[in-house]
């Protein structure tokens, strides 16, 4: 930095006439901006290119197809008095079943892409899977009431 103000303080220093006003000075400042960037072969860059050269000679980064990733994501929550937990997914807010008899329990729910493992955060046991309905607000249990508790849906990934 020091060097590049010395060779800055130079070059305005040798301007004539001197600026009188600061749009003058900032005039002054772009031209030298512009000569350092691309007219003045800097020694420091491969075959002394400017920096302009440099810059437009290096690959630059575009964004890439995303159509391969998958969403994953792991989420800690509590399963409400009437036994669900919900779940936002594609800014959509899902209620997931998860039975009665579970209410109040911590949970952590594993989310790859519209498979969903829901597990008690304290003994590990798994409570739910299943694959999320998107036409559905509501993710039933898929048991009559009363029935004990079985895992819904795809096994999804391991």
């Amino acid at each position: 930095m020091e060097r590049f103000q010395q060779t800055l303080k130079n070059w305005l220093t040798a301007q004539h006439p001197q600026p009188a006003t600061l749009a003058e000075l900032q005039a002054l400042l772009d031209a030298f901006t512009s000569s350092c960037n691309t007219r003045r072969p800097h020694t420091s860059l491969p075959g002394h290119s400017t920096p302009a050269a440099a810059y437009a000679a290096r690959p630059k980064a575009t964004p890439g197809s995303r159509a391969a990733d998958t969403h994953d994501r792991v989420r800690t929550d509590r399963i409400d008095s009437c036994g669900a937990v919900t779940l936002r997914h594609a800014g959509k807010l899902y209620h997931i079943g998860v039975g009665r008899a579970q209410a109040r329990t911590r949970v952590l729910l594993l989310v790859h892409d519209l498979h969903i493992r829901v597990i008690n955060a304290t003994t590990g046991e798994l409570l739910r899977q299943l694959t999320l309905d998107p036409s559905r607000n509501y993710q039933p249990t898929g048991r009559p009431p009363g029935h004990p508790a079985r895992n819904q849906g795809h096994p999804g990934p391991a």
